[in-house]
């Protein structure tokens, strides 16, 4: 049985890596728009803040699984991160030094999650299926947080000093980090690694990364624009903050509950097909009733299945599709295309913005998430209840 303070420590590691999120996802491009930048200006460093997902989480989980040192990576990037954050509030805020400084953040960032998502299921062992989604919802609290918080206060103070609090935070989960060992059952440092293209032919693993992609494209506006959408619709930071939190909220039941109300019931396959269809609705509620706070309440539940429950998926597949030894490989390549998808739609959203207007780029979105459905017919058709009573007999 894994001791609550393990559990504890993984949870607390989540809270402060993703209040740092809920910091710079919804208020970031509202700070970019402050420093003068253009909406297609910020479309470019939107994309080039991920645009190192196209090879820095393999980089950095080759190096995980050859060394065995995932918890080192992960402090070494979060101190980073740190200065950065320092850095961004002295250095001049043009558009190169701001590239530049979001290029190298977002290579040390892809050394953290990743790495720590492997962490925190070794640490979880075979009681990974009732305990993942418990210990990961103190990311979402994180988030939620931050989100509210900050947003708060930015109504107060002047959005100039968001680097400042993100420095604060950051340095909190690099002081964190020292609190947690490396898992004792997870690989040691490997001579010859397994390699892991067989792994990515499988027809599920193809199907699925593919489908992360696409979802992940249509996402970009979302993640790229969603704040400065509203700010355009007159709403208060603190509105735009419980928007994002709300979403937040509902990931957190969805972490709580998808065990038993959706993966044992369920297969893969009916519930990716469902979140790929509420994503499309999510898209369409935002893109057509941007005036209506209530209703885009509504459409933020939605994260609970376009997200929530689409990560855990995620995890399960990784986890069954690649050894131990592969982890690193197999995380990295989960958070390559979330990079890929949300870059190639950042540049599309802020390239057209300005020419098609934001309601409409969210109703293109709502229709390009489902090119994915045909791709669902190669995903496993058993529920993990159906699964395990086939492994018993």
């Amino acid at each position: 049985m894994l001791d609550i303070p393990i559990r504890a420590k993984l949870g607390g590691f989540y809270f402060f890596y993703y209040a740092i999120v809920g910091i710079f996802m919804p208020y970031w491009n509202l700070y970019l728009q402050h420093q003068g930048f253009s909406f297609q200006q910020i479309g470019w460093l939107s994309s080039i803040a991920i645009i190192t997902r196209f090879f820095a989480p393999l980089i950095w989980g080759w190096i995980a699984d050859k060394t065995g040192k995932r918890m080192l990576l992960v402090r070494i990037a979060t101190w980073v991160e740190s200065c950065i954050w320092f850095l961004i509030f002295v250095i001049p805020n043009n558009f190169q030094s701001i590239a530049a400084l979001m290029l190298i953040f977002s290579f040390f960032q892809n050394a953290i999650l990743a790495q720590f998502e492997g962490v925190t299921l070794f640490w979880l062992g075979d009681e990974k299926a009732k305990y993942y989604g418990r210990v990961r919802k103190w990311g979402s609290v994180g988030f939620i947080a931050a989100v509210f918080l900050i947003g708060e206060l930015l109504d107060i103070i002047s959005i100039r000093w968001l680097p400042i609090i993100l420095l604060s935070i950051a340095f909190l989960a690099f002081l964190w980090a020292f609190t947690i060992q490396e898992p004792s059952n997870a690989p040691k440092a490997q001579k010859n690694l397994q390699p892991i293209w067989q792994n990515i032919r499988r027809p599920t693993v193809l199907a699925f990364f593919s489908i992360e992609f696409i979802l992940l494209f249509s996402f970009a506006p979302f993640y790229s624009f969603y704040s400065n959408y509203l700010h355009a619709q007159q709403y208060t930071t603190a509105q735009i903050g419980t928007l994002w939190a709300t979403g937040v909220i509902a990931e957190i039941i969805m972490f709580a509950y998808a065990q038993r109300v959706f993966l044992q019931r369920f297969s893969w396959q009916k519930l990716v097909i469902l979140c790929i269809l509420l994503t499309s609705i999510r898209w369409l509620i935002v893109g057509v009733y941007s005036h209506y706070f209530v209703i885009q309440i509504m459409a933020q539940t939605l994260h609970a299945f376009s997200f929530g429950l689409f990560h855990l998926i995620a995890m399960r597949v990784i986890f069954q599709n690649f050894s131990a030894e592969q982890q690193g490989r197999g995380q990295a390549l989960y958070s390559t295309m979330w990079g890929i998808g949300v870059a190639v739609g950042s540049i599309l959203a802020g390239h057209y913005w300005n020419m098609v207007s934001g309601q409409h780029i969210f109703i293109y979105a709502a229709i390009a998430v489902l090119v994915a459905l045909p791709l669902t017919y190669w995903l496993p058709r058993q529920s993990e209840a159906d699964g395990a009573l086939a492994t018993k007999s």
